[in-house]
């Protein structure tokens, strides 16, 4: 129980001892106090959890008892009791400090029921409180969470992290599935072993196969020496699987055995090995749609499925937006030995607007190329560049096209000759996605397409790196 000790404040004798004995019954240690000033002594002596203080009293009444806590002591909540009941003794209540209210007569249960409300929000905002301070993983970066969504998310991560199931983290791109793998692996009891991590993507499917187990010396041309695996490096620690979904079949069974039984051959080896590993895997794939295509084994999916946790778009967490601005924008300052720099409302109101389609990943560089060309000490707008700056399109384009209220079919054509039809199809989509500062209903409806229509190729681009 969170709350666990409360002190009454109350003049009149009968109703300050049925509050103690409700509070007794309810599991609570309790202390008294007749009026305002002796309730200050008993707090200076006792610091309970909770003062439930009636409104009217000689010497000093509720609300002045309420203010001069929630100025010496805001960690204490308050709770007012009056026999006049009004919306207006209410707000006045909760102006002066109040965490909430009770009427008179008092019923056990109302006293019951505003007491466990208080312990709840007090829990919460405790788990709150520790959620957004910095979590900083082996090389320092910082997870940011501010937003409901992302600190439910943690609190499910940390649930996940002190049990030994596998951990399937799903997500856009850029949404920062690594970095919650990095915080379960922190919060878990393999905190001090090793945390690997592999990108299933960026290698092929033999290279994989090396990377993931090793392999003898001679197993392959230019096998010179025996190397051990990533399985094996992270032996009594964690083990990254990032992307996941891009693995080849024959090498989903492999991994499945792993899993499975937590052993397996170097490549080129007949000695079986057996390892403690713990397996993070992270994919932007929808899995179960790649497991019906034939392209996933149903089996491996299971295993993997066994502790899920979803990262939201940043569009869907708007409340984490400018706390990570706020981040990104001292850590690049400091690396480029700038003073840290604000943001303007004008461009705190831009950053909120825009869709990010990349996700925190394109909100970091965002900020980071506003930081290193800034000249003065205050982002504006214009010091914003929005959108895919790494689509060289794009990039080749942008400076040397003229601008919409001179751009004509005679003055756009020599941009356009010899590109692609899809290049060209890209840069519109995307101009007028920056023009919409990233709201894909209205660019779909400019450009005479469907949002799905518009959503789909975004997917795509995204998948194939032509776009953040």
């Amino acid at each position: 129980m969170t709350l666990q000790s409360i002190l009454v404040v109350d003049d009149d004798s009968l109703s300050r001892e049925f509050l103690v004995e409700a509070c007794r019954s309810l599991g609570y240690r309790t202390h008294e106090a007749c009026d305002g000033q002796q309730a200050l002594e008993v707090v200076a002596r006792t610091c309970p959890d909770v003062v439930i203080t009636d409104l009217r009293m000689p010497k000093m009444d509720g609300s002045q008892l309420v203010e001069a806590l929630h100025e010496s002591n805001p960690e204490i909540a308050t709770i007012l009791v009056t026999a006049h009941g009004s919306v207006e003794t209410a707000v006045h209540a909760i102006r002066s400090g109040a965490a909430d209210f009770l009427l008179k007569p008092c019923s056990i249960d109302a006293i019951q029921m505003v007491l466990e409300r208080m312990d709840r929000t007090s829990r919460m905002m405790r788990e709150n409180e520790y959620l957004r301070s910095e979590v900083t993983n082996n090389n320092g970066t910082r997870l940011i969470a501010e937003s409901a969504g992302m600190l439910d998310t943690l609190r499910s991560a940390s649930r996940i992290a002190r049990s030994k199931g596998t951990v399937l983290i799903t997500g856009e791109s850029g949404t920062g599935k690594e970095r919650v793998a990095q915080y379960i692996h922190q919060s878990s009891q393999r905190i001090d072993g090793p945390f690997i991590r592999v990108n299933c993507a960026a290698l092929s499917e033999q290279l994989l196969e090396s990377e993931l187990f090793g392999h003898e010396k001679g197993a392959f041309t230019g096998a010179t020496r025996t190397r051990e695996g990533r399985f094996e490096l992270a032996d009594g620690g964690t083990l990254l699987l990032d992307e996941i979904g891009e693995i080849s079949p024959a090498l989903q069974a492999k991994l499945l055995r792993v899993l499975e039984e937590e052993e397996f051959e170097r490549v080129g080896g007949s000695t079986t090995l057996n390892v403690d590993v713990r397996v993070i895997a992270t994919t932007n794939r929808d899995l179960s749609q790649e497991m019906r295509k034939g392209n996933f084994r149903e089996d491996l999916y299971y295993r993997l499925h066994v502790l899920p946790v979803h990262m939201r778009p940043l569009r869907e967490r708007t409340a984490d937006i400018l706390p990570l601005c706020e981040h990104f924008a001292t850590v690049y300052a400091r690396e480029n030995g700038k003073k840290e720099p604000a943001f303007s409302p004008e461009a705190i109101a831009r950053l909120s607007e825009w869709n990010w389609p990349g996700n925190v990943r394109e909100l970091e560089n965002t900020i980071q190329r506003a930081v290193v060309l800034l000249k003065g000490d205050i982002i504006m707008p214009n010091d914003l560049v929005f959108g895919p700056a790494s689509n060289r399109v794009l990039d080749e384009l942008a400076p040397a096209l003229p601008s919409p209220q001179e751009a004509t079919e005679d003055t756009i054509a020599p941009f356009l000759a010899n590109r692609t039809m899809a290049d060209i199809e890209r840069v519109a989509i995307l101009a007028t996605l920056g023009e919409t500062r990233g709201n894909k209903t209205e660019a779909a409806r400019r450009l005479g397409l469907t949002a799905r229509t518009l959503s789909n190729k975004l997917k795509l681009w995204r998948q194939a790196g032509h776009v953040a």
